[in-house]
């Protein structure tokens, strides 16, 4: 019974964090830690070869906010790296804890949902004006996911010195979603092209 309860309150902890935690950088930033221990500055360098221009920082000084925000809610937590040479004061690094891992998961697990909620705004959005209309934000739509196609090229963000192993399997799943979401996305544009314009047709037959 004390476990059930101790493991339904570590729950709610994490979802309370998924849910009170909106910032794009700080979730960004958990993920650099999950990847592996760091100290400050070199997650500064880390964040910015990862994200690049997916994610930009206004300055280096968010990734120090954005660690004192992740580490008073249990998220992350400062400690000594084993390697420190005894000769110089050691860097502290800041490693994920355990309600952090799962937080992060909860929330890459609440993108499918927020996704499934923006596609079907869109669709009951474009849906409320006449054919027309819909048929020519339909070409709007399709250019720009072409557009944004045509513009997606492999980062060129791996640290010269090999420590960030998971990047190639990260560029590998990045471009992949890229081009299944392409793929999704203008077969539902020819879909919603063909019945707005059956809708079209009927209207003009009435």
């Amino acid at each position: 019974m004390g476990a059930r309860v101790a493991s339904q309150s570590g729950l709610a902890a994490h979802e309370r964090a998924t849910v009170e935690m909106r910032s794009p950088i700080n979730w960004a930033l958990l993920g650099l830690v999950i990847q592996r221990a760091s100290y400050g500055y070199e997650l500064v360098q880390r964040f910015e070869r990862t994200y690049g221009e997916s994610l930009e920082l206004s300055s280096p000084s968010q990734i120090y906010v954005a660690l004192d925000a992740l580490e008073k809610k249990g998220l992350i937590q400062r400690v000594l790296p084993s390697d420190s040479p005894l000769t110089r004061q050691p860097k502290l690094h800041y490693r994920v804890t355990k309600q952090g891992l799962e937080s992060f998961q909860a929330w890459l697990v609440a993108h499918v949902e927020h996704d499934r909620t923006r596609s079907r705004l869109f669709a009951s959005q474009l849906a409320m004006l006449p054919p027309d209309r819909a048929l020519a934000v339909l070409d709007r739509y399709e250019q720009a996911c072409l557009s944004e196609a045509s513009r997606a090229t492999p980062s060129r963000g791996h640290s010269r010195d090999g420590a960030d192993t998971g990047a190639l399997l990260s560029e590998r799943l990045c471009l992949e979603d890229e081009r299944l979401a392409l793929e999704a996305r203008l077969a539902w544009v020819a879909y919603a092209r063909l019945q707005l314009s059956a809708n079209t047709l009927a209207s003009i037959a009435r």
